[in-house]
Order: C-alpha cells, then sequence, then structure tokens
C-alpha cells in the first residue's frame, strides 16, 4: 500500500512565490539577451554597465542559463510535486554561485551611484537559491515530493 503525504499549504506558496521570482529572472535574461541594449537601458544601465554586460565571456552564459533556467524548472517541479525539484535547484544554486564569484571576484561590474542597489542582487540571488534548494530537499525528505 502507497502512503500518500498530504501536501503542505506553504509548499504552494513558495511554488508560486518562486515561480513568480523566477520567472521575471527568465523575462530579464530574454529581454537582456533579445532585445540587448535597449532593455538594458530601460531598467536604467548606464553606459559603463551596459559596456561590461556586452563584454562579458561568452562561457558566463553557462551559469547565467543554468541559474535562470534551473530555477524556473525547479519552481514548476516543485508544483507539481516532483523530487527532480531537488536537482533543478541544486543546478540553479550552482549557476548564481558561479556567478557571483564572478561578479565579485573575477570580473566586478562598475557601480553607478544610481544603481548601487544592484551590488547587493547576486547575494539576494544567492541566498534565494540556497533557500529553494534546500526546502525542495526538505520537502522530498519528508515525502512531499514524489
Amino acid at each position: 500500500m502507497i502512503e500518500t503525504v498530504k501536501t503542505p499549504w506553504h509548499l504552494w506558496l513558495v511554488g508560486v512565490l518562486s515561480l513568480l521570482w523566477n520567472g521575471f529572472g527568465a523575462f530579464d535574461f530574454i529581454q537582456t539577451t533579445t532585445r540587448g541594449e535597449a532593455y538594458m537601458r530601460e531598467m536604467g544601465f548606464g553606459p559603463e554597465m551596459i559596456a561590461y554586460y556586452n563584454a562579458m565571456p561568452s562561457w558566463m552564459y553557462g551559469p547565467w542559463i543554468l541559474g535562470v533556467w534551473g530555477a524556473v524548472i525547479g519552481s514548476i517541479l516543485l508544483l507539481v510535486r516532483s523530487r527532480w525539484a531537488v536537482t533543478a535547484f541544486a543546478a540553479s544554486l550552482l549557476g548564481a554561485a558561479v556567478s557571483l564569484i564572478y561578479s565579485k571576484l573575477i570580473d566586478p561590474p562598475p557601480v553607478s551611484p544610481e544603481m548601487a542597489a544592484m551590488a547587493v542582487m547576486p547575494w539576494v540571488i544567492l541566498l534565494i537559491a540556497a533557500f529553494l534548494a534546500w526546502y525542495a530537499w526538505f520537502m522530498a525528505k519528508r515525502g512531499v515530493l514524489r
């Protein structure tokens, strides 16, 4: 006999909020990679920041894609109660960690006074990615994810 575990209310809350958060990350990725400078200007980026993104090495697209799309897929898998959400969120966390290392240690971006708040965004993204990976792991451990 298969025992089913009741889905806790917070899984729906975390799942929907994570899909909204990560959905914006996906929107930002698509806009940045397809519209480029026009989108970045609309987002308030100055010429120095636009030049920084345009000069980003092509290998950095790997961690960026892993972080963004791993998180979107993880959010969807969490909502359908799949244990694969753990793997997707772990991949997203890896992508976020590599991106943070790049932007803080290898090639920090120029930060204008009007974009100073952006300096903390890699840390915020990493913390949210770590929370989502932990949460999915915890839900899988409790038997909520199948």
